[in-house]
Parts: structure tokens; C-alpha cells; sequence
């Protein structure tokens, strides 16, 4: 064997383990390269997936919020509404006057001064537009019109005697009134 096949024969064999080498290096970057492809497309997704939930969150935290603005704004009419016809109803009691205005006051006169033992003298106080037809129903019995109350009408009592104070105006009837009724009153004003 001469050495230039010698040399011829280790040329090959380094070619041939070059082969393999490069082989082994393309196959093993083949294989990074899908690795990486393969994680990309993972984070992609990921990141896709994460963008998507957010954009839920946000969609449903923007509707929540809308919800409940438009049910604020919604309580909001209701209560100026209920305003309204409270208002409306005040300037209807206060325009009460001849023979209605007289029955009511005496109606809420006489169950005031019931409240007090007939020997008891009792202050009454009324609107000042009714002190005159307070001063008329208290004739006769142990009470006198003694100054005037801030009210749309009634009457308000007190004895020195008993402690007693007893207020029957238009005004506490309403609030009483209001507050026990005020869900049929909203259910009707507004169907629910």
C-alpha cells in the first residue's frame, strides 16, 4: 500500500465522518428547529388563548358596568318619579279647603284630643291658614288654639299635665302613609 492511498483512504474516511457529522448536524438542527417552531406555535397559542380570555374579562366587565349604570340610572328616574308625585301629592293636601279641609281637621282634632283625659286642657297648634277653623272646632271642648305649627294641615296637641304630645297633621299621616305603601305605589307606577 503506497501512501498516497493511504492518504486517498483517510481523505474517505474523513470525508465519510464529515458526512456523518453533518448529517448528525442537520438532523439535530432539523430537530431544534422543530422544537422551536413547535414552542412558538405553544406560546402563540398561549398568548392567543390568554388574549382571548382578557378580551372576555374586559367584554363582561364593560357589560357589568353598563348594567349597572343603566340599573342606577333607571332608580335614579324612579326616585325622581316618586318625588314627583310625592311633591304633587303635598300640593294637593295643601289645596284642600272648604268642607273637605274642614271634615279632615276635624276628623284628626277628634282623634287627637281623644288621646287626652277629659279633664286635661290642651294646646292645640295648626297650620296658620287654619287657625281660624281650628279656633271654631275647639269651641265648646277643654282645648284652646294656642300658636301655629309649619304643616299642610291637622293638627298638633299637648298637655302640660300628661306629657303627651301628639302630632295628627296631614304631614305625619302622609309620611306614614308613603312609607307603608311606597312598594305598591312603585309597583304601580311602574309595573313590576
Amino acid at each position: 500500500m503506497s501512501l498516497d492511498t493511504v492518504v486517498e483512504d483517510v481523505r474517505d474516511e474523513a470525508r465519510a465522518r464529515a458526512e456523518e457529522i453533518r448529517e448528525a448536524a442537520e438532523s439535530e438542527a432539523d430537530e431544534i428547529v422543530a422544537e422551536a417552531e413547535a414552542d412558538a406555535e405553544r406560546i402563540r397559542e398561549e398568548r392567543l388563548a390568554a388574549v382571548d380570555r382578557q378580551i372576555d374579562q374586559e367584554r363582561e366587565q364593560t357589560l357589568s358596568s353598563a348594567k349597572l349604570e343603566a340599573k342606577q340610572e333607571r332608580l335614579g328616574a324612579r326616585r325622581d318619579v316618586l318625588e314627583d308625585v310625592y311633591d304633587d301629592v303635598e300640593a294637593a293636601i295643601e289645596g284642600l279647603d272648604g268642607d273637605r279641609r274642614r271634615e279632615l281637621t276635624e276628623t284628626l282634632l277628634d282623634a287627637t284630643l281623644a288621646e287626652f283625659d277629659d279633664d286635661e286642657d290642651v294646646a292645640v297648634y295648626a297650620r296658620a291658614e287654619d287657625v281660624e277653623l281650628v279656633e271654631e272646632l275647639v269651641d265648646g271642648r277643654n282645648a284652646a288654639v294656642d300658636g301655629e305649627v309649619d304643616c299642610l294641615g291637622g293638627v298638633v296637641a299637648e298637655s302640660d299635665t300628661s306629657r303627651v304630645r301628639v302630632n295628627n297633621t296631614f304631614d305625619s299621616i302622609l309620611e306614614s302613609v308613603w312609607d307603608d305603601e311606597l312598594k305598591n305605589i312603585s309597583e304601580r307606577l311602574f309595573d313590576q
